[in-house]
């Protein structure tokens, strides 16, 4: 593996370094007090090329790689993790799907907006009752007695950007009758100014608080055939594939809020004092700065083997799930640690609004939980290496 990172490397992290600083870092505190979702800045997010950088520029996107994405995702989440996540799902829970499983009709109508951030897009597979599990699909699409169309009906919930999205990918049972039930799973693209779409409650969540998530309800939703990605009964399979990139992009939101933390703990340890010395010259407060750097390094490594891996895989066909989900799992744990460590070394100041390290440990608490929890994260790591189905 080889970690120097090329010129053109370089630049799309500087570049999304310097628009996040910019841009963002000013309304960042706002955002998250309000709960507004950041429609203007997401729109120069676009013009930046950042909401569609693996996208082909053909489609719309910048054509750039992985490494390229994490990279400048890592910059964003590091000044704000919604903007972060805003700009997770649009490309690789989106944009990557339909990129990968769609024809050519569908990415050009589709895909190019969403890639160029003209419009937004969002993913729509959790439902009440099915979270980690998956494949406990409900919402039902059955074919019209003429063939034209499906016909959604269901409720799907926790979309992220969904009260903001015009497309949306979604997954309904198309064959109640399958066994097992996630082989009768299809996959539809949902223009969501169409009769039959009906927003629910935007969820007032703990951290990422500008990344609006909602509930979504279709009632008799009439979906095109012509809307359907991939084949019948291809939802479930495309659904997992396309976890698998945007498990990369959660890994790289989180090492954003952990590097965000981390520096913010070494500053204030430099310069706060008590009983007569800077507190980082305590060997307790030392130990901590020395355990943020070396899971965050650590989480780094394990995010660009990701990205690589997924690379590879657009050559070999290769799935990188152990990859991707090794990534998550460490770099959302290593978040949530640092973000806990990093209020220690700040004391009462850190529990404080006035500072934004308690808003890092908001926002690293649900990269834990969505796009598979921790716990599914082991599972899918030691079911793939004892060889189990």
């Amino acid at each position: 593996m080889d970690l120097r990172l090329s010129d053109e490397h370089r630049m799309i992290r500087d570049m999304a370094r310097e628009f996040a600083q910019k841009e963002i870092a000013p309304i960042a505190a706002h955002c998250d007090e309000t709960g507004e979702f950041p429609y203007e800045t997401v729109r120069k997010m676009g013009a930046q090329g950042f909401m569609g950088i693996e996208v082909p520029e053909e489609y719309g996107g910048a054509g750039m790689d992985t490494l390229a994405y994490v990279l400048a995702l890592e910059e964003i989440s590091k000044v704000d993790a919604a903007h972060g996540v805003i700009m997770s799902v649009n490309n690789s829970l989106y944009c990557y799907g339909i990129l990968r499983y769609g024809n050519e009709e569908q990415k050009q109508r589709y895909l190019r907006p969403v890639a160029s951030g003209q419009l937004i897009g969002a993913y729509a597979l959790t439902e009440p009752q099915s979270g980690s599990d998956a494949g406990n699909i409900r919402t039902t699409a059955t074919l019209s007695p003429d063939g034209s169309c499906y016909v959604i009906n269901g409720t799907k919930s926790w979309i992220s950007s969904g009260p903001a999205a015009k497309y949306i990918v979604l997954f309904a049972q198309s064959d109640p009758e399958a066994q097992p039930r996630h082989r009768g799973v299809s996959a539809f693209i949902i223009d969501t100014d169409e009769p039959g779409f009906h927003r629910g409650k935007t969820e007032p969540k703990l951290g990422i608080r500008a990344s609006a998530t909602c509930e979504i309800h279709l009632e008799d939703y009439r979906c095109p055939v012509e809307r359907r990605l991939g084949q019948e009964g291809e939802g479930f399979k495309i659904a997992m594939s396309v976890l698998d990139a945007g498990r990369i992009g959660i890994a790289a939101q989180a090492l954003g809020i952990a590097e965000a933390a981390y520096e913010a703990a070494v500053a204030y340890a430099r310069e706060r004092e008590a009983f007569g010395q800077k507190i980082g010259e305590f060997q307790m407060i030392q130990q901590k700065i020395a355990d943020m750097k070396c899971r965050i390094e650590a989480s780094r490594l394990l995010i660009y083997q990701a990205a690589l891996a997924k690379e590879e895989s657009k050559q070999t066909g290769r799935r990188y799930t152990l990859e991707s989900s090794m990534a998550k799992l460490f770099a959302s744990e290593t978040a949530m640690w640092v973000t806990t460590q990093a209020i220690q070394i700040h004391g009462g100041m850190g529990y404080s609004k006035e500072l934004p390290i308690e808003r890092y440990f908001r926002d690293a608490k649900v990269t834990e939980i969505y796009e598979g929890t921790s716990e599914i994260q082991r599972m899918v790591i030691a079911r793939l290496e004892l060889g189990l189905r």
